[in-house]
C-alpha cells in the first residue's frame, strides 16, 4: 500500500488516529453504539415532544427543536463511520466519504453557533421586552430565523470545501480518527492562497454574524439585571443558564479540537487525545437534550406526563 500516493492515484484517505486495541474493539464498539443510540433517543424525544404539543409551538421551543435536529446531524456525522471504523483493521475511507463528513461536521459546527446566537436574542427579547415580546419574537420571524440560519452555515462551509476539493494533494494519511478540513488541507503540494484568504474572510464573517448577537444580547441581560427587580434577576438566571452551559461547553470542546489539529500533540497521551478530538460530538448531543429536557418547566412536565 502505497502511504504518499497523491490524491490523483489514490481516491482515499488513511485515518492514523487509531490505536491498535485488538480484541478490546469490540468492548469499544458496544460502549460507542450505546452512546449513540443514547443520543439519538434523547433528541429524537424532544424533537417529537415539541413537534406534537401546541402548547411548545413558541419561538424559544423552536430554537431549541432546531437545535436537537442539530445534534442529530452532527453526531450521525460522526458515529456510523466511527463504529465501522473501530471494527475494521484497515482505517480508510473513500475521498469523496471523507469530504462528505468534513462538510457534515463543520456545517454542524456553524450550525451549533448561529442557532445559539439567535437563542442568545431571543433571551434578550423575552428579558429586556417581555411585554413586546410576542410582537417582536413571533412564530414567523422564528421560522425565518432558523431557515436563514441553516443556509448560511451550510453556504458559508460548502464554499470553502469547494475550493480545497481542487487542491492536489501530496499526501493521504490524516492523524486523526475522522476527517478534518486543516488536516487535508495541510496535505496539499499546490498553491492554498485562495483557501487561505477566503478562510480567513468565512471565519471573521461567521464570528461576527455569532459573537455579536451573543455579546449584544448578554451585555443587556447584565444591565437589565442589574438594574432590575428580584424577579427580573431570577427570570434571567433560570432562562439564560442552560444557554450559557451550552454556549460555554461547545466553545471549549471547538478549542481542543483547534489547538490538537494546530500543534503538535506528540507528548499528549494518546487516549487523551482521542478523548478531546469527540469531546464536541460527544458531550453536546448529550448535555443539551438533558439540560433542557431538566431546566424548561414546560417540557419537562409534558415529558412527565407521556413516560411516568
Amino acid at each position: 500500500m502505497v502511504f504518499n500516493s497523491t490524491l490523483s492515484t489514490s481516491s482515499y484517505f488513511i485515518l492514523g488516529g487509531y490505536l491498535q486495541v485488538g480484541n478490546t474493539r469490540y468492548l469499544y464498539f458496544m460502549l460507542t453504539a450505546f452512546l449513540y443510540v443514547v443520543m439519538v433517543v434523547l433528541n429524537t424525544s424532544l424533537i417529537v415532544v415539541i413537534c406534537m404539543n401546541r402548547s411548545l409551538h413558541e419561538p424559544m421551543y423552536m430554537f431549541l427543536c432546531s437545535l436537537f435536529v442539530n445534534e442529530l446531524y452532527g453526531s450521525s456525522g460522526l458515529f456510523p463511520s466511527l463504529l465501522t471504523q473501530i471494527l475494521s483493521d484497515i482505517h480508510t475511507v473513500s475521498a469523496s466519504f471523507c469530504y462528505l463528513q468534513i462538510f457534515c461536521l463543520y456545517s454542524y459546527g456553524n450550525v451549533e453557533f448561529t442557532n445559539l446566537a439567535v437563542m442568545s436574542y431571543d433571551r434578550y427579547l423575552a428579558i429586556c421586552f417581555p411585554l413586546q415580546y410576542n410582537t417582536r419574537m413571533t412564530f414567523n420571524k422564528a421560522v425565518i430565523f432558523i431557515v436563514a440560519l441553516w443556509l448560511f452555515s451550510f453556504v458559508i462551509f460548502l464554499i470553502t470545501l469547494s475550493l480545497n476539493i481542487r487542491l492536489s494533494l501530496c499526501g493521504n494519511i490524516i492523524n486523526s480518527l475522522y476527517c478534518q478540513n486543516y488536516l487535508v488541507v495541510k496535505l496539499a503540494c499546490s498553491d492554498t492562497k485562495v483557501s487561505n484568504i477566503y478562510g480567513l474572510f468565512a471565519t471573521a464573517l461567521f464570528f461576527l454574524v455569532s459573537l455579536f448577537p451573543i455579546l449584544f444580547s448578554y451585555m443587556k441581560i447584565l444591565k437589565i439585571c442589574f438594574s432590575g427587580s428580584k424577579q427580573t434577576r431570577q427570570k434571567a438566571v433560570s432562562t439564560c443558564t442552560p444557554h450559557l452551559v451550552s454556549l460555554l461547553n461547545f466553545t471549549c470542546g471547538c478549542c481542543f479540537q483547534i489547538v490538537q489539529s494546530r500543534f503538535d500533540m506528540t507528548s499528549v497521551p494518546s487516549v487523551l487525545q482521542i478523548i478531546l478530538a469527540l469531546y464536541f460530538l460527544i458531550i453536546q448531543p448529550l448535555l443539551n437534550p438533558v439540560m433542557y429536557g431538566l431546566q424548561m418547566s414546560k417540557i419537562r412536565k409534558i415529558c412527565k406526563h407521556l413516560f411516568c
